[in-house]
């Protein structure tokens, strides 16, 4: 079976190599911002905002920009959290998460500039409680959402984890 378009250009863009990409965690009351992202062959994947750094600007100014390109929202980056290695063949990516904070901006459905606009990957952003995110299918979420069991687990976790990545067995 071939791959659709989106997969291909998911592997084109982001895959067969290491990336660095930076997260935010942005919790209000009582729900947590995410973003569904189309993975091709029909699978989705949520998670919260972030993606690849660029060389030269700071992991504070990266997660800024992806941020506002992906939700339309201005934040500032408050503590840096924990290190995720993400580990989905061909995806790899060591994944830096930072709690944020609102500054402005109106919520909308962004788009990822490194992606033809046919070929967009972002579905949908919405706020979402721990029970919206608990009732979806672990192959549906991040990893970092498998093994919470409220929001602020989120903002306590330190270290490094590679939760559920099972590629290199």
């Amino acid at each position: 079976m071939s791959k659709d378009k989106i997969s291909k250009e998911i592997e084109s863009k982001f895959g067969n190599h290491l990336r660095s990409r930076v997260n935010g965690i942005l919790i209000d009351d009582e729900k947590i911002l995410m973003i569904k992202h189309l993975m091709g062959n029909g699978k989705f994947l949520w998670s919260v905002p972030g993606g690849g750094m660029h060389f030269g600007s700071s992991a504070s100014e990266n997660l800024k920009r992806e941020f506002y390109e992906e939700t339309g929202l201005n934040v500032e980056v408050k503590a840096y959290l924990f290190v995720h290695e993400y580990l989905a063949t061909p995806l790899h990516a060591m994944e830096h998460f930072f709690h944020v904070e609102k500054k402005g901006g109106k919520l909308v459905i962004g788009s990822d500039p490194e992606l033809y606009p046919d070929s967009q990957i972002i579905e949908e952003v919405r706020w979402m409680s721990i029970n919206e995110i608990r009732s979806l299918p672990n192959q549906a979420l991040h990893q970092i959402f498998w093994g919470i069991k409220s929001l602020e687990d989120l903002v306590l976790l330190r270290g490094y984890f590679n939760f559920g990545n099972n590629s290199l067995k």
